[in-house]
């Protein structure tokens, strides 16, 4: 499962190159998230474990290659969607 930081990092990743047609530099990416370079590279590098994206020549972020763009169906977090309890019913249908 990824974290929080990862998954936007992904997402960056993942919109930027579709409407840019291109990745965006460290630097951006710094910008966007927020987060330092040495955090930027570590969500990368546990990208690259996760085989979300695969990035060999690590010089550019031009080389990147996004393997899947969003989180794996089996690793998301499960919600749970019973109704609340309580009388709403004065609320919504009154």
């Amino acid at each position: 499962m990824l974290t929080d930081f990862q998954r936007k990092v992904l997402r960056i990743l993942y919109n930027y190159k579709g409407g840019r047609r291109r990745f965006p530099t460290i630097h951006e990416l710094t910008v966007k998230t927020g987060k330092y370079k040495p955090d930027v590279m570590a969500a990368l590098d546990a990208l690259v474990v996760a085989e979300y994206i695969h990035w060999e020549d690590k010089s550019d972020t031009a080389n990147i290659v996004i393997l899947e763009g969003w989180e794996r169906e089996g690793e998301r977090p499960k919600v749970d969607h019973t109704p609340p309890s309580g009388n709403i019913d004065y609320w919504t249908q009154y």
